[in-house]
């Protein structure tokens, strides 16, 4: 008689599944051209109306997928009837970027740059910092399974292509990753609008070192437990008394400042 699986097995394997089986809708031409084009993108369900058509055949014949045709005034892809879709809908399944190992060990040319997101949940925000990774050179951004954006339409839409380039590696535990990180040689340093220290003056010296910098959500900020296991806290120097920025044009700054 085989033995019974502990309930935790269980559940992991249910968890591992439902991912699996999970898709994600994406829409606009620039989000569903580049997923076009990327060939480790799962392409399952392509909608698109006569005119998305003629402007996507490009791309449509480079992935060998047969599009389903709709009319531009009763657009039947099952997404959001507000979204902005440009008569382009593709559903796809999420890309598996594999794990820190796999992701942060830099090129060997540049001292490698990732971004963490503590509990970023906005996917305009989440996309506008994978633009700025991407372009900014960042091996990664990580953020956690549970309370953070998920790949999603909006997401891959605000990224304007960048999702498919730039790795989101979504981890069970920040704090876990920090540590892992840290393993790997990173100096990390979270951001926080009262810490002493700039990003400039905390990394005198030490700019040939890999990097990471953590953001909060706007508002509450990093989390204790976060801030605990960061390497030192820094703040990007601000003009005025006052000021604050918008997590994603932060996360920009900080990269940029930590080159």
């Amino acid at each position: 008689m085989g033995t019974k699986k502990p309930r935790w097995v269980i559940e992991k394997e249910q968890a591992k599944r439902a991912g699996a089986a999970e898709t994600v809708w994406l829409f606009g031409l620039h989000a569903v051209r580049d997923a076009l084009r990327n060939p480790a993108r799962e392409k399952l369900r392509l909608i698109l109306t006569r005119n998305a058509a003629d402007k996507l055949a490009e791309d449509v014949a480079f992935a060998g997928i047969e599009p389903e045709m709709a009319d531009a005034r009763r657009f039947t892809a099952p997404i959001d009837p507000q979204s902005v879709h440009q008569g382009a809908a593709l559903e796809v399944k999420s890309l598996n970027w594999g794990g820190l190992a796999d992701r942060c060990l830099g090129d060997g040319t540049h001292p490698p740059r990732v971004i963490m997101l503590d509990r970023v949940t906005d996917p305009h925000n989440v996309g506008a910092i994978l633009r700025s990774a991407e372009v900014l050179g960042a091996c990664a951004v990580v953020a956690p399974r549970h309370h953070s954006a998920p790949e999603t339409g909006a997401l891959a839409k605000t990224a304007s292509g960048a999702l498919e380039r730039q790795p989101y590696l979504q981890v069970r535990n920040l704090s876990d990753a920090i540590v892992e990180l840290q393993n790997m040689g990173y100096i990390v340093l979270g951001l926080d609008g009262t810490a002493d220290d700039t990003i400039e003056t905390a990394l005198e010296g030490r700019r040939d070192r890999p990097v990471a910098l953590v953001m909060g959500a706007e508002g509450p900020g990093l989390r204790q437990k976060t801030k605990e296991t960061c390497d030192q806290l820094v703040k990007i120097s601000f003009a005025g008394e006052f000021g604050s920025l918008n997590v994603s044009n932060a996360a920009a700054i900080a990269l940029y400042a930590s080159r």
